[in-house]
This record gives structure tokens, C-alpha cells and sequence, in this order.
């Protein structure tokens, strides 16, 4: 069994940084695919960020694609967020989310591992 416990998240104003993490306990470092997203209230939940395990290639879909970057440090089982020039509609919770699969056989609705969620608020 995977568990996943984010931390990192709080208030931060529009155009700062901040980095999320996601500790990673049990057989976790066996997913191929480690990943955050988020969910805004009354929005649907969307991915932000995905990392490979297995070559470390990365993907950005959505519209934070230049502001973020994902990277794992297997040493520690973590992977982490780097938010930059927040804006005030990042607003959210953000989750991270692990499956054996690779990240492009994935979809949100059947992802295996996720964690509770950390906040994230952005004020202008």
C-alpha cells in the first residue's frame, strides 16, 4: 500500500513562490508516475504537473505550464512542486498522486495513490 502525505502549502501573495511536497511511504517508489493537481471549489480537478520514475520525463498540461516545475528526489521518496509567479486563480487544493502505470496511460478518474491535499492560497 502507498501513502502520500503532502505539506508545503499556506498563503502566499500574487507573484510569490512556493514549493509542495509529497512524501512518499510504502511500495511507492515502484509507481512509475508521480503527479500533482489541483481543485478549485465547485471546479473540476485538474492535473498540473506529471513525473516519469523511469526517465524523469515531465509534463505540464495545464495552465501553469511555465510557472511550475516537478521533480522527484528518489533518495528521500519526495517529489515536489515548484510554484513561481503565483497568481490568485491557483487558488486551490492541491493533491499529489502516484500509479505504476506510465503518466501518459493514466486518467484522473482511475488514478490508484492519492493524498489528502494541501491548500494553497493566493491573494492579490
Amino acid at each position: 500500500q502507498v501513502q502520500l502525505v503532502e505539506s508545503g502549502g499556506g498563503s502566499v501573495q500574487a507573484g510569490g513562490s512556493l514549493r509542495l511536497s509529497c512524501a512518499a511511504f510504502g511500495y511507492a517508489y515502484s509507481t512509475d508516475c508521480m503527479a500533482w493537481f489541483r481543485q478549485a471549489p465547485g471546479k473540476e480537478r485538474e492535473g498540473v504537473a506529471f513525473i516519469y520514475n523511469s526517465d524523469r520525463n515531465q509534463m505540464y498540461p495545464g495552465s501553469m505550464r511555465g510557472r511550475v516545475t516537478i521533480f522527484r528526489d528518489n533518495a528521500k521518496n519526495t517529489v515536489y512542486l515548484q510554484m513561481n509567479s503565483v497568481k490568485p486563480e491557483d487558488t486551490a487544493m492541491y493533491y499529489c498522486a502516484a500509479d505504476p502505470r506510465p503518466c501518459n496511460a493514466i486518467q484522473t478518474s482511475d488514478i490508484k495513490y492519492w493524498g489528502q491535499g494541501t491548500q494553497v492560497t493566493v491573494s492579490s
